[in-house]
């Protein structure tokens, strides 16, 4: 307890210590979108020459300045540090909770978007390039899990956009070609637009991979029941 209260009262000494303004070319340099993860994003903006981030639905969050170059986030419970080399990023400082991982976090260019982003524009085509990319990085990322983007696809449904939920079960069927259920989602989504055909071509594809897929069965045999 002594222990954090000196490192907090150290920090407090520290931000006194420093001007809260930040120059021209350093603004220039770090405003912009970073990648938190693989489908979340920290925007750094400035109000009067000092720093403030949005992040998880925080509008407004300032951050404390350390020197010139690093800033705590409360939120976050972290030092960030701004680094320009190789390419501008945000890097944290090191503590014992991080277990040696570094954490590093990419400013996305002009116009980059995080894959649920593309997708909320409906810029799917940008969206599945996206999350193809995040799965070459990482197949085993929670964003791109056939159950997580069926559950979004499901989402849609239950609000009654089955266009967006056909987008997303596409994506799915691109992403894990060989599994029964994506297929089947996409052929829901299919027979909820009226497309008896295309339901149908995509129910007899998820049974080609499990003949055992009850629901597409029972989709099938109604959808050709004469």
């Amino acid at each position: 307890m002594k222990k954090l209260l000196y490192l907090l009262l150290l920090l407090t000494v520290l931000i006194s210590c420093t001007s809260q303004k930040n120059s021209e070319d350093f603004i220039k340099n770090t405003e912009g979108r970073y990648l938190f993860n693989a489908n979340e994003v920290i925007e750094i903006y400035y109000k009067d020459a000092v720093l403030h981030a949005k992040w998880r639905g925080n509008e407004d969050i300032e951050l404390l300045k350390v020197n010139d170059s690093s800033f705590y986030m409360k939120e976050l419970n972290e030092k960030m540090l701004f680094v320009s080399q190789p390419e501008m990023h945000i890097q944290l400082a090191p503590k014992r909770e991080h277990k040696n991982v570094k954490y590093h976090f990419k400013k996305l260019a002009k116009g980059e978007k995080t894959p649920n982003e593309y997708f909320k524009a409906k810029e799917f085509d940008k969206a599945l390039i996206a999350f193809r990319a995040i799965q070459k990085k990482d197949s085993s990322s929670s964003v791109i899990r056939q159950w997580t983007l069926n559950r979004i696809g499901y989402r849609y449904i239950r609000n009654k956009d089955y266009d967006s939920a056909l987008e997303i079960f596409k994506i799915n069927t691109i992403l894990y070609p060989k599994s029964s259920n994506v297929f089947n989602s996409l052929g829901e989504a299919y027979f909820l637009k009226k497309d008896t055909a295309t339901a149908i071509e995509n129910f007899k594809k998820s049974l080609a991979i499990n003949p055992e897929n009850r629901n597409s069965k029972r989709f099938l045999k109604k959808l050709t029941k004469k």
